[in-house]
């Protein structure tokens, strides 16, 4: 196994080297990441607390273990501050009493954290990554439809998902994407994703896609809506310029965000 090098690692960068090797080797101990790490014990029960707390880990005897499918995991830290701003962004659309639909995905799971201040919305979803966003807000009501769930993308899917979502009508949806090709639309990596966002646009009134900009670098697998069927689109500074003039073409409403500073 690698060992790190001598340089002090901040904590943010510790933390994440923790879920790197929790992820790769996940009966390490605490005194085996101590010793990686070049820190103490202590040091690393404490980080493993604050991980713990965050909901990253799940602690036992002697360690901890990830607590999400290594997939999701190395999902839900890519380009973590433009989802968080993506997320942010797509909130303000939500009004009290609003009735929405969010698909699978780690920028739409991020949405409920930032309706703290709306009042009775109802949620329809197959996202099982937002629950912890739900359950201190009394405020948002959730219909969680049926399904097999997927630990790797922390979602429910199937025929059982697809079928539940028709049941609904709602104002606004909220979708995820892993690719766009500029000639046929939007993108999934699976096809019972693509079967239920293609559900859940055909039953809301508004269709928002929620993106971060390297999702504008790939094709992804499984065609799931053409531009026109998108009303919105929230990403980054990041999205390629050439998308701008087809987005325009499809009048699909387009917002952009700036990364969150931080202060060093």
């Amino acid at each position: 196994m690698k060992t790190i090098s001598k340089k002090k690692l901040n904590l943010t960068e510790r933390k994440t080297k923790i879920l790197d090797m929790l992820a790769e080797r996940s009966g390490i101990t605490v005194a085996g990441l101590a010793d990686q790490l070049r820190v103490s014990v202590v040091t690393i029960r404490n980080d493993l607390a604050t991980l713990e707390e965050e909901g990253w880990v799940v602690r036992g005897h002697g360690g901890a273990i990830p607590a999400f499918h290594p997939a999701i995991l190395k999902r839900m830290r890519t380009a973590r501050e433009a989802k968080t701003e993506i997320a942010k962004a797509a909130a303000t659309l939500v009004s009290d009493g609003d009735t929405i639909m969010i698909a699978a995905g780690t920028t739409t799971a991020l949405i409920p954290r930032f309706l703290r201040t709306k009042r009775q919305v109802h949620i329809v979803t197959n996202n099982t990554l937002l629950l912890p966003y739900v359950r201190t807000n009394p405020q948002l009501i959730v219909s969680l439809v049926g399904g097999s769930f997927r630990p790797a993308e922390e979602s429910l899917t199937g025929p059982l998902t697809t079928e539940a979502v028709k049941r609904f009508r709602v104002q606004r949806a909220f979708i995820g994407i892993d690719g766009v090709d500029a000639e046929q639309g939007f993108f999934a990596n699976s096809v019972e994703s693509g079967d239920f966002v293609r559900q859940m646009a055909a039953n809301a009134k508004e269709t928002i896609v929620l993106a971060d900009a390297a999702k504008f670098q790939t094709p992804g697998f499984v065609h799931i809506l053409p531009f026109a069927k998108a009303d919105y689109l929230i990403t980054d500074a990041n999205l390629p310029p050439s998308m701008h003039t087809i987005l325009k073409e499809y009048n699909v409403k387009l917002q952009t965000v700036e990364k969150r500073r931080t202060n060093k």
